[in-house]
C-alpha cells in the first residue's frame, strides 16, 4: 500500500495556494510603484493604499509558508543533512516534523485562535483615518498559515514513513529537486 493517495491531495492544496499567492508579489510591486509616483510626483497619499501593500506582503509570507516547505525553500542548517542517504534524511524529516514543526505550529494556531476570533467579532478595522476596514482578514492569516504548514508537515511525515518502509519514492520529490536552482560554490 502506498501513501501517495493521501500525500498528493495534501501537497496539492499548498501548491495551489502558493501559486495563487505568488501573484500578490506582482501586486506589491505595482502598488508600491503607484504609491511612490503618487506621493512624490503628485503629492497624493492614501493610507489605505499603503496598508494594502503591507497586507499583501504579509499574505505572501504567511500563506505561502506551506508551499515553501513543500519545495524545501525554508532556511535549513544543512551541515550534515545533504550528505545523508534518503533513509537518514527521512528520519530527520520525520523526527523534525513530529518534535519541532508540529508542536510549534500547533502552538501558533492555538495561541492565535482567540486573537483572530476577537478581531472578527468586532470587525476590526484600521486605527488610521482612511485605513482599510478589514484588519480581521489580515489577522486570519495568523490562523491559516499554521494550518497550511501542518498539512504540508503531514505530507512530509507520510512521505518519510514511505521512505523508511522502503516504498519507492514518487517522482514529485525528484521533480522538486530538479527544478531547484543549483547552489553555487565559491
Amino acid at each position: 500500500m502506498t501513501l501517495n493517495p493521501i500525500i498528493q491531495p495534501l501537497e496539492a492544496i499548498n501548491e495551489k495556494v502558493g501559486q495563487a499567492i505568488s501573484w500578490l508579489t506582482l501586486g506589491v510591486v505595482l502598488l508600491t510603484f503607484l504609491v511612490v509616483v503618487l506621493r512624490y510626483g503628485f503629492d497624493i497619499g492614501w493610507i489605505w493604499m499603503q496598508e494594502l501593500v503591507t497586507y499583501m506582503y504579509a499574505w505572501i509570507f504567511m500563506l505561502a509558508a506551506g508551499y515553501t516547505l513543500k519545495h524545501e525553500g525554508h532556511v535549513r542548517v544543512d551541515i550534515f543533512y545533504r550528505q545523508f542517504n534518503p533513509r537518514r534524511q527521512a528520519w530527520v524529516n520525520l523526527l523534525g516534523s513530529l518534535f519541532l514543526l508540529f508542536p510549534m505550529f500547533i502552538f501558533i494556531a492555538w495561541i492565535s485562535f482567540d486573537y483572530v476570533l476577537t478581531s472578527w467579532r468586532i470587525s476590526e478595522a484600521s486605527g488610521e483615518a482612511g485605513g482599510l476596514a478589514f484588519v480581521y482578514l489580515l489577522k486570519t492569516s495568523l490562523f491559516i498559515m499554521p494550518l497550511l504548514v501542518l498539512l504540508q508537515g503531514t505530507a512530509l511525515i507520510l512521505h518519510s514513513i514511505e521512505v523508511l518502509l522502503g516504498k519507492p519514492a514518487d517522482d514529485s520529490a525528484d521533480k522538486n529537486q530538479q527544478q531547484r536552482p543549483q547552489e553555487s560554490t565559491f
